[in-house]
C-alpha cells in the first residue's frame, strides 16, 4: 500500500508531516530518517484504529466522486 504524505520543515528545526488521506494523521522528527520512521508508525496506528472501529450504519453510504 502506498500513501502520500506532505512533509514540511519545522520552524524550530526538523520536519513534520501530514497524511491528507488520513485525517488527523500527523507526526514529526528531528531528521528525515526519524520523520519517515515516525510517519510509518503513525500511519500503521491510524489504520489499526480505523479497522477496529465499528462499521457504519446500514443507512450510511460512502461514495467516491471524480472531478
Amino acid at each position: 500500500m502506498k500513501i502520500k504524505a506532505i512533509v514540511h520543515s519545522a520552524e524550530e528545526g526538523g520536519y513534520w508531516a501530514e497524511v491528507p488521506a488520513l485525517p488527523g494523521c500527523i507526526t514529526e522528527g528531528d531528521s528525515m530518517e526519524e520523520l519517515l520512521a515516525n510517519l510509518k508508525d503513525a500511519i500503521e496506528g491510524w489504520l489499526e484504529v480505523a479497522n477496529s472501529s465499528e462499521t457504519p450504519e446500514a443507512a450510511v453510504q460512502v461514495v467516491e466522486i471524480t472531478v
